[in-house]
């Protein structure tokens, strides 16, 4: 009788030996092992066995990405405007040891350092850049925790600025800047177009005027030339008025129109021969 209470004895004994030394570290999973409460070694995925009553398991946790929801936060821009600004925090575990042992409340000072790095990028920035450099926002938080964190063991792989809440009174004095910047903008490309215009048309008037002076057999810039365009334009002028739907008849002396038409040819018995050449 004494021999089978031995033997049971013995049995539960190995048993709870094995049960208490065998542990299954599941993949993604690591876990900390004290010897006599004093970190011994890291646990990684598997089958591991563990000295019983002299050794424990003090810590398990994943090494996968994980996430940290920030809270809407009130934060104050550079021209005095409160905004609630809410983000999310990519991170993971790269060395569990420190991890586990060099800081508290991991989560808690990771949401801390983000929200301080919120208040201060954010401070410095007026509403608009606030708006319009979300992307280098999210870099300035990312290289300020990557520093903070560095010592703890994590990795923090990206933040995100999820949300920027304002005020309507902000919202209606956006858009009515941006109204404005829009009609500004419209009255710039007008002008642009214009002056593109404009230039076109000088070029096409500079190559017309180069082909005349090559047919009549003139130099552009000589006198004769000149008084040529002239009569020209009056022509043509006259004759825009006479179309014009307000136009009226008027009736002139003969003489005195040709006098007139030959003073603006510079008209002179020395007055040369135009020869007519065809163009090149």
């Amino acid at each position: 009788m004494l021999q089978y209470l031995v033997a049971l004895i013995a049995t539960a004994i190995v048993g709870y030996a094995v049960n208490s030394s065998v542990r299954v570290i599941d993949q993604g999973d690591e876990a900390l092992v004290e010897r006599l409460g004093k970190y011994r070694r890291t646990l990684r995925p598997g089958l591991r066995l563990v000295l019983p009553l002299v050794e424990k398991i003090a810590y398990v946790d994943t090494i996968r990405e994980r996430f940290l929801d920030i809270p809407p936060q009130s934060v104050i821009t550079n021209d005095n405007l409160t905004l609630k600004v809410d983000a999310v925090v990519y991170w993971q575990i790269i060395d569990m040891e420190r991890a586990y042992y060099a800081i508290e409340d991991l989560e808690n000072s990771i949401n801390n350092i983000v929200l301080t790095s919120l208040r201060s990028k954010i401070g410095r920035l007026s509403i608009r850049e606030v708006l319009s450099t979300k992307d280098e926002i999210d870099k300035a938080l990312l290289k300020k925790l990557d520093e903070a964190t560095s010592s703890w063991g994590i990795k923090v792989i990206r933040v995100e600025i999820q949300n920027i809440v304002y005020s309507e009174k902000v919202q209606a004095g956006i858009e009515s800047e941006r109204v404005a910047l829009s009609e500004q903008q419209a009255i710039i490309a007008k002008a642009e177009g214009e002056r593109q215009a404009a230039l076109l048309e000088a070029s096409g008037q500079a190559e017309s005027i180069e082909l005349l002076s090559k047919t009549l057999n003139m130099r552009p810039d000589s006198p004769e030339f000149m008084q040529f365009l002239i009569a020209q334009r009056y022509l043509e002028t006259n004759q825009k008025l006479s179309e014009s739907a307000n136009s009226k008849v008027l009736f002139m002396d003969p003489k005195a129109m040709s006098e007139a038409l030959g003073e603006l040819m510079g008209e002179s018995p020395e007055y040369p021969e135009i020869q007519l050449k065809k163009p090149d």
